[in-house]
């Protein structure tokens, strides 16, 4: 998968498709709370059509990454796979919309609320009287109930991923007649609409083998409006079905094949009619808007055909690093049938019948910094890192070319359309480039005299494992920016870091901050200079007065001339990227990165390593100092937002336990906010204490948001209803091939 999609398989909720990887307009910190976030960046781009404008039958092939290795979602190796047949065949009791907020599913629930709050929670679900499974069972209390218990953390058989919001409940309960679920819950749960979404029959989650082994490879029993055919493995499919029994709309497609293929293979996969639609990279983009370009001409005949061929081969060129002489060459094999360039203009042909369809996806993408050791511990640091980015220009060079909102995200726990988005990045502030070396002067790295490094030393940054991964070895795939800009190292990108495994970064040392101004309604520049002081104050608690540098205040003579350096050792950070064709977008913001942490004196060597381990090897085990990755969006942040922010603790082995947290950033007073806020509800409480919350992130400074990733989806152009969701949960029943003549509304 790429890696500027999202970040590690099943640690937040997926939200329409998880972003599967999906995603997109914030407002000025200034407005008022009501007005912030008021609707997405980008709409929907899905080709949408009527109902009755759409044929009956046909097969719709979809690419998917990989093969989902699980169909149950509450398990850890669940993935965006998993989500979308989930999304197709189970029940869900609320989905999400275009404005990525829970929406009431009518077809499986007439209405869901609190009834009570004192002494206790209850909320009464009644549900579609005409809600059943495939297996013709009434979906009811039982199956509630089951879910409950296999998911609330009490049975230790269960293998569970998360329990977040089931281990509040205290039980579950036939209410007045079969169709009412009673759920009295222990604590107050704000978050309760995420529960129950997908629901599992009582077959699957009623003991923990059938839990654990039985949802893993089928699905015998649905309720959506398709159901689980069959799963291929030597073909690399999963058949979806019509649900003779679904009771809502009827599918208009007969099956769904979800079919896995490599992103670097999604152009000749769509060219040979291999799928239908596939989320696509950048680099494919203008192939498919050149091809649909050439539309009737020959590739070499013609006025605009040989516009056509001029562009193709100048795309062939620089995608097989060659130049137009090489290409001519190849041109001469069109005619023989042979020749790379050959197939690539076959290829072009083919990827005539289709459109991109471009949204923003409900995911971010963003700079982590490590806080567990080296520099990065100190929230000065941290600071002048940030303070170095002109988060703007990152944002421009991603998403202009593609003609989307460039926007930068101005939350980690919502975005703009979403109701606890607010633009609070005025809580750390913009790029300035005196306050950051300004901050790292009084961090104590100055220009200065360099040590010269000897074979065994360890450099300022990330240290790294001694062996034959480590520094002697020969072409490690690393080199430093601002240090080694002349020298190039080429190697298989092995090296790897050990982060400092001691004190969790940004732990605070006084807690009277805790709960205060907590959900006192203010707007977003309340939060802002709140959090602006609260960095303030956190910055010079046990620090020399004045560490936290007013604003336009004179950087030191002299250190703009080369990098900065402590006891001999120079300010640089180890960057760990992915190496994969897929992350193409993530390179080339990390070199815009680095020349701006360049121009403050921060050195960066640059590590590429493969995909698959770049989660599992690097940032789930601490090993970088800068890393670059995205969280999906969630329309229950206090639940799913909290394991991703919180304060790393000390378990009993000694180790720490950061939970989601890869930046091992965190402190009591977030932790506190997140606890607040998944306790009242009060909805327009809950969305202050977010909004609190995310200021006091952002101060922290353990993770920089940059920029809402686009959605590129190749479909067909005679498809309708499926394309970019953004954020909405697809409607699979409406999908479908447009009847002959018939034409999708706009966008």
């Amino acid at each position: 998968m790429s890696y500027d999609g999202v970040g590690p398989r099943a640690v937040m909720r997926s939200v329409a498709f998880l972003t599967a990887g999906a995603l997109a307009v914030p407002l000025l910190a200034g407005c008022s709370s009501d007005d912030e976030g008021s609707k997405p960046l980008a709409g929907q781009d899905i080709g949408s059509a009527k109902r009755q404008d759409i044929a009956d039958g046909g097969t719709l092939r979809w690419a998917v990454d990989e093969m989902p290795q699980t169909l149950n979602t509450f398990q850890a190796d669940a993935d965006a796979g998993t989500t979308r047949i989930a999304q197709a065949v189970l029940p869900a009791m609320f989905r999400i919309d275009a404005s990525g907020r829970p929406q009431r599913d009518a077809d499986y629930l007439d209405s869901a609320r609190v009834v009570e709050t004192e002494p206790k929670q209850v909320v009464v679900y009644r549900l579609n009287q005409q809600a059943v499974w495939s297996d013709g069972r009434e979906i009811g209390a039982a199956d509630f109930a089951a879910q409950w218990r296999a998911l609330s953390g009490k049975d230790s058989a269960y293998w569970t991923a998360r329990n977040a919001g089931y281990d509040r409940i205290e039980k579950v309960e036939r209410g007045a007649n079969d169709l009412e679920v009673r759920v009295t819950f222990a604590r107050p749960y704000a978050d309760w609409k995420s529960l129950f979404s997908p629901l599992y029959p009582k077959d699957v989650t009623g003991t923990a083998n059938s839990f654990n082994d039985g949802a893993r490879k089928k699905l015998k029993v649905s309720a959506g409006p398709f159901t689980v055919r069959k799963i291929d493995t030597k073909d690399k499919d999963v058949v979806l079905a019509r649900n003779p029994r679904w009771w809502g709309h009827p599918a208009k497609l007969s099956e769904i094949v979800l079919h896995e293929v490599p992103r670097d293979k999604r152009a000749a996969a769509l060219a040979d009619g291999t799928v239908d639609v596939a989320d696509i990279d950048p680099g494919d983009v203008d192939r498919i808007a050149q091809a649909a370009g050439s539309q009737g001409s020959s590739p070499f005949k013609g006025p605009a055909g040989g516009r056509t061929a001029a562009k193709a081969l100048r795309s062939w060129a620089l995608l097989h690093g060659s130049d137009e002489k090489a290409a001519d060459r190849e041109r001469r094999a069109v005619a023989e049938g042979r020749g790379t360039l050959g197939a690539y203009l076959k290829q072009q042909d083919g990827l005539r019948r289709f459109q991109v369809r471009k949204s923003l996806e409900p995911a971010y993408t963003q700079l982590a910094l490590n806080g567990a050791g080296g520099p990065l511990a100190d929230e000065r640091v941290r600071h002048a890192v940030a303070h170095a980015l002109d988060r703007q220009q990152i944002a421009d060079l991603v998403l202009k070319p593609l003609g989307l909102p460039a926007v930068p995200v101005g939350s980690h726990l919502a975005l703009s359309g979403q109701d606890a988005y607010a633009d609070n990045s005025d809580a750390l502030g913009g790029q300035d480039a005196a306050q950051a070396q300004a901050l790292l002067t009084d961090a104590g790295w100055v220009h200065g005299a360099v040590k010269d490094q000897k074979k065994g030393d360890k450099a300022a940054g990330a240290e790294r494992d001694k062996g034959e991964d480590g520094p002697d070895a020969a072409g490690d795939g690393t080199y430093i920016v601002g240090v080694d800009d002349d020298v190039e190292h080429n190697g298989d990108g092995k090296g790897r870091a050990e982060s400092d495994r001691g004190k969790p970064g940004g732990q605070e040392s006084a807690e009277d901050h805790a709960g205060q101004h907590a959900g006192d309604g203010s707007g977003a520049q309340q939060l802002a200079q709140d959090g602006k002081q609260y960095a303030r104050d956190r910055l010079t608690q046990g620090g020399a007065p004045g560490a936290y540098a007013p604003k336009g205040t004179a950087a030191p003579a002299g250190t703009m001339a080369g990098p900065l350096a402590k006891d001999g050792k120079p300010l640089t950070l180890r960057f760990v990227l992915p190496s994969g064709p897929g992350s193409d977008t993530l390179r080339k913001v990390a070199d815009k990165i680095t020349a701006m942490l360049k121009k403050v004196g921060i050195g960066t060597e640059i590590t590429k390593v493969s995909e698959d381990s770049y989660f599992r090897d690097h940032i789930a085990s601490g090993q970088f100092d800068l890393a670059l990755y995205s969280w999906p969006s969630s329309a229950y942040p206090a639940t799913d937002a909290r394991p991703v922010y919180a304060k790393p603790v000390p378990a009993a082995d000694g180790s720490l336990n950061v939970q989601q947290n890869y930046t091992r950033v965190g402190t009591d007073q977030v932790d506190q906010l997140f606890d607040q806020a998944i306790a009242t509800l009060d909805e327009d409480r809950e969305r202050d204490l977010i909004r609190k919350a995310d200021s006091r992130i952002w101060a922290a400074a353990g993770s920089i948001p940059l920029y809402q990733r686009p959605q590129l989806v190749a479909t067909r152009t005679d498809l309708a209803n499926v394309g970019a969701f953004g954020f909405q949960t697809p409607v699979y029943e409406d999908m479908g091939f447009l009847k002959k003549g018939a034409k999708p509304a706009p966008k």
